[in-house]
């Protein structure tokens, strides 16, 4: 059955073949959320581990795991077979899984042991996904429908927890709960996924060809661009630990905003965000000649990072209410921040006719914006930071549109300056 349907989606027409892996790619994903993002919509009160709040304890050792994974996630994403995606994926979840039984079975600060381990595999999903999907002339589309996923995924996946406390499930247990909801949908999503035939000819002529990158070739990328690249890393950890914070505390930002019995404001919140960033992105398949789409993708990227110092300021001056300038900044937000996971590194790969695999990149600055959300999290725990959830989230919206909106200038400026490469 598997081979019949991959020669059917040979043989299908771009419409039918991008409609069905994305489906395939936002269902995977967005189930994966329901792993890793559960125990966010649980508040914790009162409860404590380490001698602090057990919910920033629990976030920021995920984070933790997550990060590593990242790290880990250079080497096993870009080394990994492609006929060994499906199984790697499964056996992530199913850790996952486990792992948050033991969130729910075990005491307060072997809760905080637990979600790391919760952590530790999900960092490797996005990248196994992606892969199905990268180095075919669609992969802008693709890209965009599958990054989608965890846009609306994160609010639906705390609405869904919120509604499973409503079950009378306790806290602890609700992750666990609420993950096992996902498990069948995202088996089924895998299978399809492993289904999707390899780019053909075509898809290598317009986008190089992709294939396992080794050390030695990951390494000699890197220093070619090595300003660029290392200028776009730190774009993503500043822009991975604003996305984690506003992520991860949505639930005490709403409440401040006066939204604290409407947990379905998590998940309509984000529809039209999910909805902007997918039609800016789908402009991008549209131009064909890859340097012009890799700069297209810098100056949305920019304007994305305005867009959140703009509506920032409007809503401290009274000119927009707390809901409007949510969805307003987190437009801005997932508009410079979700390039990064699909078309910003597969377009510039296409560009400098390397062969290899734009999940190489993805993972090195994935593994530092990581590193960056733990930093801020550690921060705000600290002694050095009385402020509360909101006010301590509006300036970092500031901090955030100023320093990407410099960041992603001096990328475009230096890429700007860089001839076409000859293929490797």
């Amino acid at each position: 059955m598997r081979e019949r349907l991959t020669r059917a989606l040979e043989r299908a027409g771009t419409l039918r073949f991008s409609v069905f892996s994305v489906s395939a790619a936002f269902t995977a994903y967005f189930c994966m959320y329901g792993f890793r993002k559960p125990y966010a919509a649980a508040a914790f009160e009162g409860e404590g581990a380490f001698g602090g709040d057990l919910k920033i304890a629990l976030v920021i050792s995920q984070v933790l795991g997550y990060a590593l994974s990242k790290y880990l996630g250079v080497r096993f994403v870009s080394e990994l077979p492609p006929a060994r995606r499906a199984l790697a994926l499964v056996s992530l979840i199913g850790v996952a899984e486990l792992a948050l039984v033991g969130v729910g079975a075990l005491p307060n600060e072997l809760k905080v042991v637990a979600i790391f381990f919760n952590g530790l595999p999900l960092g490797a999903v996005w990248g196994l996904v992606f892969g199905f999907l990268e180095g075919r002339r669609t992969t802008e589309l693709l890209g965009a429908g599958l990054s989608v996923s965890y846009i609306v995924a994160s609010g639906a996946v705390k609405t869904v927890g919120r509604w499973v406390i409503g079950w009378g499930v306790p806290e602890a247990w609700m992750p666990a709960v609420t993950g096992a909801l996902f498990l069948l949908p995202f088996l089924v999503a895998v299978w399809l996924l492993s289904c999707l035939p390899a780019p053909d000819t075509d898809d290598e002529h317009a986008r190089t060809r992709r294939e396992p990158m080794d050390r030695a070739q990951r390494w000699a990328f890197f220093k070619r661009y090595a300003f660029g690249l290392g200028t776009l890393t730190l774009l993503y950890v500043l822009l991975t630990a604003y996305r984690d914070f506003r992520d991860n505390f949505a639930f005490e930002i709403w409440s401040a905003l006066g939204y604290a019995e409407e947990p379905e404001v998590m998940t309509l919140s984000e529809l039209p965000i999910a909805l902007f960033v997918l039609l800016c992105l789908g402009l991008i398949y549209v131009v064909r000649e890859n340097r012009r789409a890799f700069f297209l993708v810098h100056g949305l990227m920019l304007a994305g990072s305005v867009l959140i110092g703009v509506a920032t300021l409007a809503f401290q001056v009274g000119a927009l209410g707390g809901g409007a300038w949510m969805v307003l900044v987190g437009a801005g937000l997932y508009l410079g921040y979700v390039p990064f996971g699909s078309v910003l590194f597969d377009r510039l790969m296409a560009m400098t006719r390397h062969v290899g695999t734009a999940v190489f990149m993805i993972y090195v600055t994935d593994a530092a914006g990581y590193a960056g959300s733990v930093a801020l999290l550690l921060l705000k725990n600290s002694d050095l930071i009385a402020l509360s959830w909101l006010p301590f989230f509006i300036g970092l919206s500031y901090a955030t549109a100023v320093g990407a909106s410099v960041g992603f200038a001096l990328s475009w400026a230096y890429f700007a300056r860089q001839p076409a490469a000859r293929p490797a």
